[in-house]
């Protein structure tokens, strides 16, 4: 993993020993190859085609069939930790498309009513299943020891709906955001 840069380093604003905050500022972070589109076209759910592609093509060279399920938008109240989720992004896209890319993190100021349809991603508790999941979790884990909030205490399998937002940072919404709602950040 790469060092956060330091205009995306906001943990130590955000984070106290009962997690995060969340306000009306979210952040999604993905490849930098996506930016065009989502700029003129806001965040799709499942919106990576060139990603969903290329599976359905290995899944075709292999002779399976492939089903494209619709992902919602994922969010994050940390432009920190969206940026880890920008890296594993491009780390994923690396593996099928050719090319280069790097890790951008977009923020997402949604209209009220809007707002109120992000939820906590209470999906994380698969991430004790993956290796990606492992390394979020040390990633985090030591995001709450730079910042000195104390030990990261959560239980995937038992947690509350809102641990999941406001100890890990994870959220989604499940609904495409209207391009006007997101802005690139930038240095």
């Amino acid at each position: 993993m790469n060092e956060t840069p330091s205009y995306l380093q906001d943990a130590t604003e955000l984070l106290t020993k009962d997690g995060f905050s969340t306000g009306d500022v979210w952040y999604h972070g993905t490849s930098s190859s996506l930016v065009s589109s989502i700029l003129s076209n806001g965040l799709k759910r499942s919106g990576d085609k060139a990603m969903k592609q290329a599976a359905k093509s290995t899944m075709a060279t292999i002779g399976n069939s492939y089903t494209e399920s619709i992902e919602p938008v994922f969010l994050t109240q940390s432009k920190e930790l969206a940026y880890y989720w920008a890296q594993q992004t491009v780390k994923e896209r690396s593996v099928r498309i050719d090319g280069e890319e790097s890790a951008v993190v977009f923020t997402v100021e949604l209209p009220e009513e809007q707002n109120a349809s992000v939820l906590p991603d209470v999906g994380a508790a698969s991430l004790l299943m993956v290796e990606e999941g492992e390394a979020y979790m040390t990633y985090v884990a030591k995001i709450y020891q730079d910042c000195s909030a104390g030990v990261l205490d959560i239980n995937l399998m038992k947690a509350n709906r809102l641990e999941y937002l406001n100890k890990l940072g994870m959220a989604y919404i499940n609904e495409d955001i209207d391009a006007e709602f997101v802005s690139l950040v930038s240095s």
